[in-house]
């Protein structure tokens, strides 16, 4: 299996960067890749020596940078030293300069100024961890989201993504022997996402669960006839409720986040908005 160091150097939080690499390397499933974040560079002297360590490594570089003089010095580093370099940024401030006749600030980090949208993200995650696998099912009755679905069917990370969409999400565990809070039955069942999967898939997934915490994969955990047992509960309180099912199989949380995002009423949410 190939493998690749990735260096994602950036000077803000390296996120879009990230982000993009990733992309990337999930065209390429045969490619084992690692990364290492160098966020909020802006000095040449602190740039150098990453470069430097890239060249060691033979490591492929992804970069946004803002500031024109240091994104350069990547590209030209770069080609010197026969790395692979993509720079996210510069060529889409070309675009964007060549559009308008303007010129870009080239101040790093203005995409995260503190605005309100950015407080209403904070306070989405906040909401998120709060109310998160049923902790406290008041918050059923505030959320703009609640997520249904039994034991590690991405009810968690879904939620976390979603607040940062300025969402505002409760999550609730499903399954035979636990008792539904009467508070979900007076939530709009507009507002409610079921989640479903796959048997066989969901066992690998509890196998590898229990298997990091260094207990047996094999156990009523991850047992496939308790597990269907599970979902056909899960998919009575579906129908009973009334909400959209989705099967999280084969899905990424960002496919079945964007299937979430197409389907809610926002008009039963008018106070949230999303980016």
């Amino acid at each position: 299996m190939p493998q690749i160091t990735i260096f994602i150097i950036s000077d803000s939080s390296g996120e879009t960067a990230l982000t993009v690499a990733q992309t990337a390397v999930s065209q390429f499933p045969t490619v084992q890749a690692s990364y290492q974040r160098f966020p909020f560079i802006q000095t040449d002297s602190i740039l150098d020596g990453i470069l430097n360590l890239a060249k060691k490594q033979r490591a492929m570089i992804f970069h946004t940078l803002v500031n024109a003089k240091l994104s350069q010095k990547v590209r030209e580093f770069a080609t010197a030293n026969q790395l692979q370099q993509f720079d996210c940024i510069q060529p889409a401030m070309r675009v964007m300069q060549d559009a308008t006749g303007l010129t870009p600030e080239g101040v790093p980090g203005l995409v995260h100024n503190l605005n309100d949208t950015y407080f209403d993200r904070i306070a989405a995650m906040e909401f998120a961890v709060t109310y998160d696998d049923g902790k406290d099912p008041t918050g059923l009755l505030k959320a703009d989201i609640v997520i249904l679905g039994v034991s590690r069917t991405s009810k968690t990370p879904l939620s976390l993504f979603l607040a940062n969409r300025n969402l505002r999400v409760a999550n609730l565990p499903l399954g035979p022997t636990t008792q539904l809070p009467e508070e979900l039955w007076q939530v709009d069942p507009k507002r409610i996402f079921g989640l479903t999967n796959k048997p066989e898939a969901l066992r690998k997934i509890r196998q590898e669960r229990m298997i990091s915490y260094g207990l047996p994969a094999d156990s009523a955990y991850s047992d496939t006839k308790k597990i269907s047992e599970e979902l056909d509960y899960a998919q009575k309180i579906y129908k009973k409720i009334g909400c959209l099912v989705i099967d999280v199989s084969n899905k990424s949380i960002e496919e079945t986040a964007t299937l979430i995002m197409e389907s809610v009423d926002y008009d039963l949410i008018p106070h949230t908005l999303t980016d």
